[in-house]
């Protein structure tokens, strides 16, 4: 889970979070929270996380205000919500990809609906216990309604929270209309209500659905109360969610259309998703290449050079086995330790270059086996560099470089 900030609608930073799956992404999505709630609410971080074991990436974040995101409170209004939500979704098209999915809970539902027009590349949107109408979070105020639009402002306890509303946060609302919203989605939808829910009725859900055209749908989330705080209706709305949404999303396609390399061949593909990211594919095996954070990367892989070290040090163990089991050596284990620098050539005495810096892999390796000798392992270290590997990489080598036809 990594810690992000961007910039929202009223040119303050926002917190938000990245949930990562630990593989390949298949999509990702944008979660907006509840009125008043945060990020870290149990129901968006539990979703959240039940979401990246199906390979789909979440940003949630603080709405302006709130949680630990800069801005008054005060200032906010369902519109400036919106707003937070496609400068969010600005933010994955720059750094990740564009979110395919949008999710949004009970007022957070209200506004992926109304958001997901200004996010072209959305494709299928989620509402969870959400209103079929903005100025529905009115009710919360009760009487002090009146006191807000006649005194401009009055401080309102939500959810045992003081918090300071303004007459144009109820102007804002009011002015809403989500029906234009919602019949014009043209996005596949999902509306996901508990029957029982007591702060905002299945009404609404009735509401969202008959307004809404096809492909739409509807689940029903049983006994859960409105917040989701139970771990296990969590963990079934995202099971849900992540099965409904697989047929919206270019995943399966865009794999199916991913060649399959030759045996002995290794494919190198650019993923699109951040700077650096890279697919690599090698028989039936399939990993992530990327770059720390520190040098731009999403840091979901190793880097280049970490394989590098990896193909050494492995190359270095196994060779060891082999030698040991054709010796009947009585060799428990093998650990190698593998760094790469770059030294000034002047201070490699076994360099033939002088001038320039040269690379240097340091390899430690710890030879397991207490009945293995001291010639035992004097021999071992030898064998070592003795691999394919470190054969390859301190010869002269020729490397071949075309456009592949």
């Amino acid at each position: 889970m990594k810690k992000i900030e961007f910039e929202g609608s009223q040119n303050t930073k926002l917190s938000a979070r990245l949930d990562r799956p630990s593989g390949q992404i298949k999509a990702c999505a944008l979660f907006a929270h509840c009125f008043t709630c945060g990020k870290d609410i149990a129901a968006a971080s539990r979703i959240a996380k039940a979401l990246t074991s199906d390979g789909i990436a979440v940003l949630r974040f603080d709405f302006t205000g709130l949680g630990k995101s800069e801005g008054e409170f005060a200032n906010t209004n369902f519109t400036s919500n919106v707003e937070d939500l496609v400068k969010a979704a600005d933010y994955m098209r720059e750094n990740l990809q564009a979110p395919a999915i949008l999710i949004g809970h009970s007022l957070g539902g209200a506004a992926v609906l109304a958001a997901a027009h200004h996010i072209p590349e959305s494709k299928a949107v989620v509402t969870i216990g959400a209103p079929a109408d903005a100025d529905h979070v009115a009710h919360h105020f009760g009487d002090k309604e009146a006191e807000i639009m006649e005194k401009g402002e009055a401080e309102v306890s939500l959810a045992g929270r003081p918090f300071r509303i303004r007459k144009q946060f109820l102007e804002d609302i009011k002015s809403q209309s989500l029906e234009t919203a919602i019949s014009g989605l043209d996005r596949a939808l999902l509306v996901m209500h508990a029957p029982l829910d007591n702060v905002v009725s299945i009404d609404n859900a009735a509401q969202i659905f008959k307004t809404a055209k096809h492909p739409k749908s509807f689940v029903t989330l049983d006994d859960a109360d409105h917040l989701i705080s139970r771990k296990e209706d969590a963990a079934y709305a995202a099971r849900v969610i992540a099965a409904w949404v697989s047929r919206y999303i270019d995943a399966d396609s865009d794999e199916a259309e991913t060649p399959k390399p030759e045996e002995g061949t290794v494919l190198v593909q650019s993923t699109g998703q951040g700077k650096f990211q890279q697919k690599i594919r090698t028989g039936q095996h399939e990993f992530l290449a990327d770059e720390p954070e520190s040098y731009g990367g999403n840091d979901t892989g190793p880097t280049p050079y970490d394989f590098l070290k990896m193909a050494l040090g492995s190359c270095k163990s196994m060779t060891l086995r082999m030698y040991a089991d054709r010796k009947n050596l009585p060799l428990e284990g093998v650990e190698v330790y593998v760094t790469h620098n770059k030294i000034h050539a002047e201070d490699c005495a076994d360099c033939e270059s002088k001038d320039g810096k040269v690379d240097q892999f340091s390899c430690e390796i710890i030879i397991k086996g207490n009945e293995l000798t001291e010639e035992n392992h004097k021999r071992l270290i030898e064998i070592a560099d003795m691999c394919p590997v470190h054969k390859t990489l301190s010869s002269e080598t020729v490397i071949e470089t075309k456009e592949k036809n």
